[in-house]
């Protein structure tokens, strides 16, 4: 898997504050893609991020082990 990163290195690159690109599962299956996008914070215990979309200053609430890539980069378990 040479463009892939484990979760762990996906949550440090969320971590760093920097814009990233994210793709991930909703709850009914669909695929979500997210544009320029910062975590605001992280939830260890419920794994639960909140994260701010850029563009138009939305805030959602989304689980990490729903992200699938993050800038293009696979990310396994």
């Amino acid at each position: 898997m040479p463009n892939a990163i484990h979760i762990s290195t996906a949550r440090a690159i969320l971590n760093a504050g920097d814009p990233v690109d994210l793709d991930l599962w909703k709850a009914d299956g669909s695929i979500l893609q997210l544009r320029s996008v910062i975590s605001l914070g992280y939830d260890f215990y419920g794994g639960w991020r909140n994260i701010k979309i850029l563009s138009s200053g939305q805030k959602r609430r989304i689980r990490d082990v729903c992200i699938f890539r993050v800038n293009g980069l696979e990310v396994f378990l």
